[in-house]
C-alpha cells in the first residue's frame, strides 16, 4: 500500500466539517482511501452510488440517512445523485457535528457548483491527483519511469511498460466516451480525443485559441469551450502569466499542460524511455511533469506563474506568496545551462530563492539563492518553503 500524502488531510477535516468532499479523476485512489479512512471510524457506512443496491437504500434518502445520525457515511459518485446535496444541508442542520459525510466524486464544473451553494460553510474541498514524488519516492534510477508512466496508480503498479501503456489508452477512452457524457457535456469522443491530442503536441506552450481553432476548424470560443472542459475534469492545468508592473512587456497569455505525463505520452504514442528520448516534444514532457509536482507539493497560499517578457527575459514558474517570490527553472540535463534570458528574469523579479530542477543526482549551488535541485530531492526542497 502507498501511503497518500492527503490521508491525514481528510482526517483534519473530518474533525472541523460535517462534510468533506474528496474530488479527482477517476482511477485515482479516491474509493481506497475512502475505505481506509471508513476502516478507522467503527460503524461506517459505505455507499457505492454507481451499484443498484446502494442506490436503492437511497430511494428516501432523507429517512435513510438519519438513520446514521452517529456514522460516518460515505457516498461514493455523488454526482450521480446531484439532488442529495439539498437533503444533506437538511441533515446537517439539524444536527451540525463534524464527520458526518465523506462524498467522493469524479470532478466537474456541476457537482462543484452544486456541493459550493448547497454546502457552502459545511464542507471542506480536497482534491486527490494521482501519485506525487512525494508518495512514490523513487531512486534516482527509477526516476525517468515514474515520468514515463505518470501517477495513476493502476498506470504506475502495472506489470510492464507495455501493460501500462495499453491501461492509459483504455483510459482516455473511457473519460471520453463515459466520464465526461456522465457530467450533461454533450461534446463527440471522437472531436475532444483529437483536440486532445493537438494539445498534447502543444504541450506547454502558449494558449492562442484562434490559431488553434483555425487549424481545428472551429471557432474561437469552440476551442476555449473544449480547454475548459478538460481543464474542470483535471486533465490539463493553465499556468497563468506573472501579473506585475515591472515597467516590462509581458507576455499576456497562459501556457497549457496536460497534468498526467503518462497521460501525455499516451496520446502521442510514447510506449516507451527510449521512445520518449528521441521525441520532440521530451523537454516540455519534463517540464510539465515538474509544474505538476510543485503545484501538489507546495503549500496552497502559494500562487504560481510564469514570467515571460517581450525581450526574452523568462523563468519557467513562479511561485508568490503575499511579497516574497520564489523561481523555478526547468531543465532535462545532466548539466543544466542557464540562458541570458534567465538571468535577466533573476535581476527583473528580485527573487528571494531560485532552484533549477534537472534530472541529476546531487544538487549544487551555482549563484547565491540560486541552487541546482535533483528532481527526487523536490519534495523535500519543497517542505522548506514555507
Amino acid at each position: 500500500m502507498i501511503n497518500r500524502r492527503l490521508l491525514p488531510l481528510i482526517e483534519h477535516s473530518l474533525a472541523d466539517f460535517p462534510a468533506v468532499a474528496l474530488l479527482g479523476p477517476r482511477q485515482v485512489g479516491k474509493t481506497t482511501l475512502a475505505r481506509i479512512v471508513a476502516n478507522e471510524r467503527p460503524g461506517s457506512l459505505y455507499l457505492d452510488l454507481e451499484r443498484p443496491s446502494d442506490l436503492a437504500k437511497l430511494a428516501d434518502p432523507e429517512l435513510f440517512l438519519s438513520r446514521h445520525v452517529n456514522q460516518l457515511v460515505v457516498l461514493d459518485e455523488i454526482q450521480r445523485r446531484p439532488e442529495l446535496f439539498a437533503v444533506l444541508r437538511a441533515l446537517i442542520d439539524e444536527k451540525r457535528a463534524p464527520g458526518r459525510f465523506l462524498l467522493l466524486g469524479s470532478a466537474s464544473p456541476q457537482l462543484l457548483r452544486q456541493a459550493s451553494e448547497s454546502l457552502a460553510g459545511r464542507i471542506a474541498f480536497h482534491e486527490l491527483a494521482p501519485f506525487d514524488i512525494s508518495e512514490i519516492n523513487p531512486a534516482h534510477s527509477g526516476l525517468q519511469d515514474f515520468w514515463l508512466r505518470g501517477g495513476y496508480p493502476l498506470s504506475w503498479l502495472a506489470q510492464s511498460d507495455t501493460a501500462s501503456f495499453a491501461w492509459r489508452e483504455a483510459f482516455i477512452a473511457t473519460h471520453l466516451e463515459r466520464d465526461i457524457p456522465s457530467f450533461g457535456i454533450r461534446v463527440p469522443g471522437t472531436t475532444l480525443h483529437r483536440f486532445w491530442q493537438m494539445l498534447a503536441h502543444l504541450h506547454g506552450q502558449l494558449w492562442n485559441a484562434s490559431r488553434l481553432a483555425a487549424g481545428f476548424g472551429v471557432s474561437a470560443p469552440t476551442v476555449q469551450h473544449y480547454l475548459d472542459i478538460l481543464e474542470a475534469t483535471c486533465m490539463l492545468r493553465r499556468l497563468p502569466p506573472l501579473q506585475a508592473n515591472l515597467g516590462k512587456r509581458l507576455v499576456k497569455s497562459p501556457k497549457v499542460y496536460l497534468r498526467d505525463s503518462g497521460i501525455l505520452h499516451a496520446l502521442l504514442g510514447i510506449a516507451s524511455l527510449n521512445e520518449l528520448a528521441g521525441h520532440p516534444v521530451v523537454g516540455a514532457s519534463w517540464e510539465g511533469w515538474v509544474l505538476e509536482q510543485i503545484a501538489q507539493l507546495i503549500e496552497p497560499q502559494w500562487q504560481l506563474s510564469f514570467y515571460r517578457t517581450a525581450s526574452g527575459a523568462e523563468m519557467d514558474i513562479v511561485a508568490e506568496r503575499g511579497k516574497r517570490k520564489i523561481g523555478f527553472e526547468i531543465k532535462f540535463s545532466s548539466a543544466p545551462a542557464l540562458t541570458k534570458g534567465f538571468w535577466s528574469a533573476l535581476a527583473d523579479l528580485r527573487l528571494e530563492q531560485t532552484y533549477i530542477v534537472a534530472p541529476v543526482e546531487n544538487g549544487y549551488p551555482l549563484a547565491p539563492n540560486v541552487e541546482v535541485v535533483p528532481a527526487t530531492e523536490l519534495a523535500n526542497a519543497l517542505k522548506a518553503i514555507r
